[in-house]
């Protein structure tokens, strides 16, 4: 049983790569976030950007500026595989309903092919 008094960064697996604690593939890095390729790809191009500094979601008391560098840093990982001139998807997961895995503050970057268009319901 965990304990609810531990600092969640402790044990947050993005958090742990952030800190070298487990292996990644980086694609982008600066002082504030970064971008890593998701090990269980979906789509070709499949990464995740996320703030250095540990946030549940986009729902939690996130500083506007930090979400937006997160976007922008998001738009450059899409450069830097390609996928900007083709298009892509930014998405980010929130709560159980949203399908949240790791609960900390992460964006989607997908593409590398045509996106579905719709976002339905689960099965």
């Amino acid at each position: 049983m965990e304990n609810p008094a531990a600092n969640p960064a402790d044990t947050c697996t993005f958090c742990k790569i952030v800190r070298g604690e487990l292996p990644s593939t980086i694609v982008y890095e600066d002082d504030t976030v970064l971008a890593f390729e998701d090990i269980n790809p979906v789509v070709p191009v499949h990464t995740l950007v996320i703030p250095k500094t540990h946030y549940q979601s986009a729902a939690a008391d996130v500083p506007e500026d930090l979400l937006g560098h997160v976007f922008s840093a998001a738009t450059k990982v899409a450069a830097i595989k390609g996928v900007d001139k083709t298009g892509y998807r930014l998405l980010t997961n929130i709560g159980e309903d949203g399908r949240q895995t790791v609960l900390h503050l992460h964006v989607h970057v997908l593409g590398g092919t045509q996106l579905s268009i719709g976002m339905s319901p689960a099965d």
